[in-house]
């Protein structure tokens, strides 16, 4: 038996990637070294001191993951507890303190159960979108940690990242800008980096592509990752996606390389130069918000590069996305363990 649940009013089916108010979202307080319990609240403000650290040097760290309806209408989160293990990560990496994964969890469930009827129904494409977000909130001039901070969960239904959904696009490669530096923060989910990259958005945007192509900061010769998403390419059998220290692990990634492998392909994790891209079959953007958006050319230099006869998406990246996707809806087992209930 599925959840018992009045769905909100809502045209689940036209459903745009933003912000739509819900129930409620759920706020843990840092105070004296310790988390206090979760509080549900409906209130869509937080008050937080002039000089918090969140808002002067960046202390600041967020996640994205997804709950989906299943056919037979549970609620179900993808991977949380990977989600948790990242935020650990980025926490660690700028001095706030750790969030619990079993507090992390608890907020996810808790927030997503108090808001089931935001949770769009099965068989609509669409989501819904969780964000947990962390912030330094405690009054401080001088660099350095707060020693005050907040911990929100709010979700919001969402459809497609890209309108029309699974749909190939075109990519620019951005060498005029970067998301990270080298030895930075570029693999921690924190807002630094994508402030950083709004130059090189606005840049591919201006330009008449719909994603742009980072490559890394030192050197320009090896693929980083899209400005939104990692970067994956399929040659012949092989799955390949770039190994930098300045990429965002993402757990979409980790997912499609599973289901790679267990289509029988080899994965391959290595520095990507830019220039082999001529070699490749099939190109994706993945990542949470989009899943898989196919990439049939990539202007680099002034030339196209094109993958796939027509510019329609290659059938090993249709076959990974639809595979995802029908595991994240309970149309195919989940045979990996992925699907966390919400009871």
């Amino acid at each position: 038996m599925g959840m018992v649940k009045d769905k909100a009013r809502l045209d689940w089916k036209n459903l745009p990637f933003d912000y739509i108010n819900t129930e409620c979202n759920i706020r843990y307080y840092y105070k004296d070294g310790r988390w206090s319990d979760g509080e549900l609240v409906s209130d869509e403000m937080i008050s937080l001191h002039m000089a918090a650290p969140a808002l002067h040097y960046g202390q600041e760290a967020f996640e994205g993951l997804k709950a989906f309806e299943t056919a037979e209408g549970k609620i179900v989160i993808f991977r949380p507890i990977e989600n948790a293990k990242r935020l650990k990560r980025s926490c660690e990496r700028i001095y706030i303190p750790a969030i619990p994964e079993d507090m992390f969890l608890e907020g996810v469930r808790k927030v997503v159960k108090a808001n089931a009827g935001f949770v769009p129904p099965y068989g609509t494409g669409a989501s819904l979108y969780i964000r947990p977000l962390v912030i330094g909130v405690g009054g401080k001039v001088g660099l350095g940690p707060a020693d005050e901070y907040i911990f929100i969960i709010f979700v919001t239904p969402v459809g497609p990242y890209y309108k029309g959904g699974f749909k190939p696009v075109k990519a620019i490669v951005i060498e005029e800008f970067d998301r990270a530096a080298p030895l930075g923060v570029g693999d921690c989910k924190v807002g630094g980096n994508y402030a950083a990259g709004l130059r090189g958005r606005q840049f591919h945007i201006d330009k008449g592509y719909p994603i742009g192509l980072f490559l890394d900061p030192k050197e320009k010769k090896y693929i980083d990752e899209f400005g939104t998403s990692n970067f994956i390419a399929v040659q012949g059998n092989q799955y390949i996606t770039p190994d930098s220290s300045s990429i965002l692990p993402s757990i979409t990634n980790d997912s499609l390389a599973v289901i790679s492998s267990d289509m029988g392909m080899d994965i391959i994790k290595r520095p990507v130069q830019i220039d082999e891209i001529e070699n490749f079959d099939e190109i994706g953007a993945v990542g949470t918000a989009a899943v898989i958006t196919p990439v049939t050319l990539i202007n680099y230099r002034g030339k196209d590069y094109n993958f796939k006869d027509g510019g329609n998406a290659g059938p090993v990246i249709t076959e990974l996305y639809n595979r995802l996707v029908r595991i994240q809806t309970g149309d195919m087992e989940d045979k990996f363990g992925w699907l966390d209930v919400v009871e």
